[in-house]
């Protein structure tokens, strides 16, 4: 019993990539029609992010190169940038998961419905990092643009899905957990693409989706 115990205490995710989220299945009917215009001032600050984490990568792309080592704070500035765009990917239209309003902030929000890390490496290849971003992750970027529709995170796949799930909660008052489980998948592989395109990783991504709420062990 005390050995699957330790087990269960010691257990981590497979990905070094954790995205995760609680399920509210009694979102409001309406609030999703106004949420472009609510996200609005999260969408100019994301814009402003997206162009620092492009010249950090870059930066330490080089770092890594010489080094094998990723600078902390960038790496946590990088983290920081996918933890926000998840926070508000889920409040608006990448799932509509939540009627909370997301935090500015990089750093963790444990409290709330949306959640994504990435476990820092002390070590990464100087081989892999020349190719990784580029050759080895553009098989990985096309799916992402059918499954996410890019960068933006509000298109391909999980673009149909949120708006069916936002036509049921308008009609229904409830959103589709099968829906919801799938859209949370497709949003996992799209972050574990993202962390080993921006370099934060070595392990590469899957071609797996696992859905749900919680990341598996």
């Amino acid at each position: 019993m005390a050995d699957n115990e330790t087990l269960v205490a010691t257990a981590r995710p497979t990905s070094p990539v954790t995205l995760e989220a609680d399920y509210d299945p009694a979102v409001s009917r309406w609030l999703w029609l106004v949420k472009w215009l609510l996200a609005l001032p999260h969408y100019l600050v994301l814009a402003l992010l997206f162009v620092g984490s492009a010249l950090t990568t870059l930066v330490a792309l080089f770092a890594i190169l010489f080094t094998t080592r990723y600078p902390r704070l960038l790496f946590d500035f990088n983290v920081g940038v996918l933890r926000w765009a998840w926070r508000v990917g889920y409040y608006s239209y990448g799932t509509l998961g939540t009627d909370r309003y997301p935090p500015f902030t990089l750093g963790p929000a444990p409290d709330y419905p949306a959640r994504l890390d990435v476990a820092y490496p002390e070590r990464l290849s100087r081989g892999l990092v020349l190719v990784k971003w580029w050759l080895l992750v553009l098989p990985q970027w096309l799916i992402v643009s059918l499954l996410v529709g890019g960068s933006g995170s509000t298109g391909g796949v999980a673009g149909l899905l949120t708006f069916y799930a936002a036509v049921a909660v308008l009609f229904t008052g409830t959103y589709p957990r099968g829906m919801y489980d799938l859209n949370i998948g497709l949003h996992r592989w799209a972050a574990r693409v993202a962390a080993y395109g921006g370099l934060m990783t070595d392990t590469y991504p899957p071609f797996r989706l696992d859905q749900g709420e919680r990341e598996p062990y």
